[in-house]
Formats: C-alpha cells, structure tokens, sequence
C-alpha cells in the first residue's frame, strides 16, 4: 500500500492505459545500430518517472554494508534482465547515493546521473531478448523521501539502526532498480551489519556469518517474484523468534525489544489469522511468513513488506489481519499501474470485515450499512473521489481507496452471493498468484466468473462515479 493501516488509508485503482508493463519497450533512441535508448518511466498515471522502458528484470542481487553510527551504506547490485527491444543504452532508478562504477557482463559500462535516472550505455548493444547482468557498485548516505502525500519512505533511521520502506518509490534510495510495481523479480540481499545488530529483510535467511572487524552478514533469499516497492531491510536490536507452523511454513518475527510484551498477544496469533486467510482467499503465496515490528515513530505507517510486514509499534488485530491479507492481494497478485492500487487495499480493509464477522462482531454487512450512514463522521471525505479514480497522487492514501474500496465489494458479494463471492475471491487470487493485474483485468474477471449477475451499476456508481452513489432498491 503504500500504506496499509496508517491513520488515513492508502492507494487507488485504475488501470489508466494499455500499459504492458512487465516488459516494457519504448524510448526513442540515438543509437547508429537502430538500437534505442530505452526511455525512463512506464508512464504511470500517478508516478510518471517510475519504472524504465526496454527490459525486464527477473533477479536483484545485492551485497551491502551499514554502520549505523556513521549512517553510510555501501552497495553493490548485480541487476539481471532482459532487454524487450534493441539498446544502445537503459536506465535504472537510483536516488542520491554516490556510483563508482557500473559494468554490463562484466565490461565497464558508460553511466551518467539526472535526478533519479542512473543511464547506463554498455559497450556493445544489447539485442532484443537478450539476458543480461548489470553491476552497480555505489555508496552514500540514503536519503528519506516525501511522498506527495506527506509520508515518509526510503532509508528512514532509527534508534538503534534503520529501517527501509519502499512505497510507492522509496527502495530507489537505497538500491538501483525498474522500481515500478509491474516489473517483479527474484531477491538475494546480503547485510553486513555491527555485531551485536540483526538484519532483517524480505523471504528466508540462507545464512548468518561472521564477517571480520566485528561484523555479521545476514544473507536473505526471496525466491518468488517480488515488486521493488515490497524490499525492506530492518537493522537493529531485535528480538528474534522463529517458528513453524501446523503445516510446516516457516515464521520468522523480528521485534524491537521495548515492544516485545506489548505484541507478544496479538504476534501469537498470527498462526491462526494466516489459517483464517487461507479458508477465505486461498492457499499461501509464499514460502514463509513473520513480521518486523520496530519502535512507533520509526515509521509513520505498517506496510505488507513481502513475507515479513513492518509494524510501528505494536500492532493491534485488525492492523495484524489487514497486513496478513496483503500477501494474497497487493505482494502475490500486485497492481499493474499505482492507479490499481485500491484493489490491494479493498481487499485487505474487506479482510477486517471478515474477521469481525467470523469472530462474532458485526457483520460485513453492518459495516456496510454504518459506513454508508454514518461514515463521514469517521472519513469526512469518504465521497470525495471514487477508489478507482483519486485526483491526484497526494490523495491516494484517503479513505475513499480503503473503505469505499471495501464496499465495492461487499456490493459484489450482495449480488452473487456467498458461494459465488468467494469463488471470485480465491480464483482472482489464484489466476494472477505472482503476477500483475489491474482494474480492467479485476472487473472483467468478476463478470466472466458470474455471467448472469448485473454489475453496471457496481462499477458505474460506486468504483467509478462520483459522489455517493444510491443503494439498490429491495425487491
């Protein structure tokens, strides 16, 4: 999301153009072979220089080192993708930070800076459907980043070490990459911390070694397609407990010691709401599951970090089921474009419904009706855009994406039914299970899945219209 659970709910829906995102291609180009340049930015309704077009990558490697005491990263990446069209020359996604180097299969590589866009022209052309690995070795003090909306994302320093929170564009601070949500891979990050300090990221940890002058690595492998946007590395002096459960998953909970009693209720828990979530939406996604929970005030936010979400403090229920939800929908079936995003955060928010409903308080449908009623006294601008259309990316975390996001599809499960509800729900999760999709793809399938049901009204008056839509009339 960014931002799953924080004061005001986050990111909206739409699919605003054809993009094909995963393997984009484009970009005019200078080069005297035909080849292009390929161009920066997918053309993201909201973030328009995320993401590069002419490649595609499938797998980050990266090696890096901090010491919180100096605050100073040293990095280095090894990006593998494949080129979606001829290239004289690509770009990577790259804020701040210093680059000494950069090669493409293993041949030094010309690079220049403009902004946020790292240029990289290799020696030879890179050929369409050619695999390739390129190397950036760099270092510097990552910096936080503003979101349009006021939050804070990127390296954001702790008491004791700090952690790293990427959405929508905040992993650009602290490794190069395609960071825009349609481009997933596969992640190895290795950590070299003080010892004494635990790092903390995405997927299981392959292994944990001495590494001279007083120094720990930590080597984390994510197998399953990730977007750049779910990395997260967590340095600090956490409390770790590892754990399988009923049916062997791996859980690793990292947590910052002064909030150890204070979660240790709900963290418990988690076997059973994970049990829950896949009753409701279907088999796990992933190969292990945890959390990361650090002091409040080290973010302003939790986040559905891939495998292991991030928590400020500790988390309440409903926060541990909405975060737990978002492995199905927002990090295994991730939005095409961040105009998508409300499919992540309808999903997770209905989640909280559910639970309530299932653990004996109001039902889906006493939600419903109170948010409809009364819900402005709680999101005064409940009905100020509809999730499929924010008006602006400062305005993507509002209640609207959320909540009336949430009813969206409650509005889907009135019409066809229980049965039928959550036949949709566990197919959509299943036929995009690590893949990208969209608003177009969402709607389409809901249609295919219950062909005699109506829902013009649905998507005309409560995902796309504006203002407060009517209740249908009861026969």
């Amino acid at each position: 999301m960014p931002r799953s659970v924080r004061c005001v709910p986050l990111v909206a829906g739409l699919l605003a153009c054809s993009l094909a995102l995963t393997a984009c291609s484009g970009g005019a180009g200078d080069g005297s072979d035909g080849a292009s340049e390929g161009a920066s930015g997918v053309g993201d309704p909201y973030f328009p220089k995320a993401g590069n077009r002419g490649y595609d990558v499938s797998h980050y490697g990266l090696t890096l080192a901090y010491d919180p005491d100096g605050g100073r990263l040293s990095g280095s990446a090894v990006v593998t993708a494949r080129a979606t069209r001829d290239l004289s020359a690509f770009r990577l996604d790259l804020a701040g930070l210093e680059v000494a180097g950069v090669t493409v299969e293993g041949a030094a590589a010309e690079f220049r800076r403009d902004g946020q866009e790292l240029t990289v022209r290799p020696s030879d052309s890179l050929d369409e459907g050619e695999t390739f690995q390129v190397a950036v070795r760099y270092s510097g003090s990552p910096r936080t980043i503003t979101d349009p909306d006021g939050s804070k994302e990127g390296w954001l320093r702790t008491e004791d070490g700090v952690l790293a929170l990427g959405e929508p564009v905040g992993s650009m601070a602290w490794f190069p990459g395609n960071h825009h949500p349609s481009d997933k891979a596969a992640y190895d990050i290795a950590v070299t911390v003080p010892e004494g300090l635990t790092a903390v990221s995405n997927g299981e940890l392959r292994s944990r070694k001495a590494a001279g002058g007083g120094r720990t690595t930590f080597s984390w492998r994510t197998a399953e397609p990730m977007a750049s946007y779910l990395a997260t590395v967590a340095v600090g002096r956490f409390t770790v407990t590892e754990s399988t459960t009923r049916d062997g998953l791996p859980v690793y909970v990292a947590v910052d010691p002064t909030q150890a009693a204070a979660s240790r209720a709900v963290l418990a828990r988690l076997p059973e709401v994970m049990e829950w979530a896949q009753d409701n939406f279907g088999p796990y996604p992933f190969s292990s599951a945890g959390a990361i929970v650090d002091r409040p005030g080290d973010a302003e936010y939790a986040l559905e970090t891939q495998n292991r979400p991030v928590y400020p403090g500790a988390p309440d229920l409903p926060t541990l089921v909405h975060e737990t939800a978002h492995q199905w929908f927002g990090d295994s079936v991730t939005p095409k474009s961040w105009q998508d995003m409300w499919l992540n955060e309808s999903f997770a928010t209905y989640a909280e419904w559910l639970w309530e409903e299932d653990e004996g308080g109001a039902t889906a449908e006493q939600t419903f009706t109170g948010l409809y009623d009364h819900g402005v006294e709680e999101y005064a601008d409940l009905w100020d855009f509809p999730p499929a259309k924010p008006t602006s990316a400062a305005r993507v975390s509002d209640p609207p994406v959320y909540q009336r996001g949430a009813m969206v599809l409650h509005r889907i499960r009135q019409t066809v039914g229980d049965d039928a509800f959550y036949d949709i729900v566990q197919g959509w999760a299943a036929a995009h299970r690590h893949g990208n999709a969209g608003t177009d793809a969402f709607t389409a399938y809901v249609e295919k899945a219950a062909p005699d049901a109506d829902f013009d009204d649905i998507w005309a008056d409560w995902l796309y219209g504006e203002g407060k839509p009517e209740l249908p009339r009861v026969p």
